[in-house]
């Protein structure tokens, strides 16, 4: 079976432009990106102080952390539906 092919889309993420490569769809690509940038922004516009390093590392730790709490739920709901199986 053959590689899907990559897919290439230019994004802008808190005033930069990134080249995203993927086996995802572009408008999915386009989300992600808007998604990150969004976050940025969020976390600037409560400390202005902070620099563009320190706001795309809290924004990987908040990301992380919402992906952490997502995994722990699915385990949750999948050690449930398990036991309602019998």
């Amino acid at each position: 079976m053959a590689e899907p092919e990559k897919n290439r889309v230019s994004v802008d993420i808190y005033g930069q432009t990134y080249q995203m490569v993927g086996k995802e769809t572009v408008g999915h690509m386009r989300l992600v990106a808007s998604l990150v940038d969004d976050m940025m922004r969020e976390i600037s516009s409560k400390n202005r102080s902070l620099d563009t390093t320190k706001i795309a590392v809290l924004t990987a730790l908040n990301t992380m952390n919402d992906s952490l709490k997502l995994k722990e739920r699915v385990e949750e709901l999948e050690n449930e539906l398990n036991q309602l199986k019998g």
